[in-house]
């Protein structure tokens, strides 16, 4: 599904600005470090420091915030499709 392009004003978020993204995901060693990578890939001057990590009450899940520099709707709506296939994700909000 293609989505139309939204004018910058008509758009509620102001571009570049930190966004955060909570992304949730089994327990697992490996899981900050993945989603890290992938953060990466879509801004280049995110690092390991703006993560902010939280168990589940259980300890079986993680939920993660990352809070990315949004440059424009493309990126985000990129990285939140490839964030929410990820095998190891459960939810993106």
């Amino acid at each position: 599904m293609e989505m139309r392009p939204i004018p910058p004003e008509e758009s509620l978020i102001e571009y570049p600005s930190d966004f955060p993204i909570k992304i949730m995901g089994p327990m697992h060693e490996d899981f900050t470090q993945t989603m890290v990578e992938v953060v990466t890939t879509f801004d280049p001057t995110f690092h390991a420091g703006k993560v902010e990590m939280r168990p589940s009450s259980k300890g079986a899940y993680i939920s993660v915030t990352v809070t990315v520099l949004a440059t424009s709707r493309e990126q985000l709506d990129n990285l939140y499709r490839t964030l929410s296939s990820h095998p190891m994700v459960k939810f993106v909000l």
